[in-house]
Parts: structure tokens; sequence; C-alpha cells
């Protein structure tokens, strides 16, 4: 169940580890290299939850800050369509939803 007021524009909501959980960032891990990267969004030290965001383009500033936990595999026409839809701020000029997602599995199996 959402908690009240979270989870709806942007606001973020509670992850599987509760609230907020420790960085993962560690020398070695994948870096913001190109576009179409699922990375974890946060606000400082520690504070990772359930936001996330994805690569519009090489994004190194983010690397150390931000960790990436996946990719795009097919409908990056659908992100950049979504990003074109921001204004100046970033903010959309019309409410989007992730209506679906998932988890792909490795080639072959």
């Amino acid at each position: 169940k959402r908690p009240p007021g979270r989870g709806k524009g942007g606001g973020g909501g509670e992850s599987i580890y509760g609230r907020t959980f420790a960085d993962e960032w560690e020398n070695g891990m994948v870096r913001h290299t190109k576009a179409g990267l699922l990375s974890m969004a946060n606000s400082g030290p520690d504070s990772g939850g359930s936001q996330f965001f994805i690569t519009t383009m090489k994004t190194g500033w983010l690397d150390g800050k931000h960790v990436v936990f996946g990719q795009v595999v097919k409908g990056m026409d659908v992100v950049q369509k979504v990003n074109e839809l921001g204004n100046m701020n970033g903010k959309p000029d019309k409410p989007i939803a992730v209506a679906d997602c998932g988890l792909a599995g490795k080639k072959g199996n």
C-alpha cells in the first residue's frame, strides 16, 4: 500500500529495504556512460529510497553519487518522448505514469 501523499508526482515511496537505505556505490560499478541507464535517485549520503531515473545521455558527473542498476532494453523511443515533455525546470507539462515494468532475463535462459 502506498503511504499517504507519497509515491505520486515524484514523491517516492518506501523501498523493499524500508524508507531509506545506505549507499551502494563501489569502485568498478557501472558508470553513467550512455542513454537508457536506470539509476537510483538520492538526496545525499545513505538516503536511497524507491525513486529512480533513466538517463537520456552520457551523465558521468553522476558516477559515485547514484548507482546504476539496470538499462532500458526496449522502448528507448518512449523514454525520449517523455524527456521532451519536460519544461525548463524538468517538470513534465502533462502527468506521466509508468504502467508496467519488469525484470528481463539473461539471454539463453
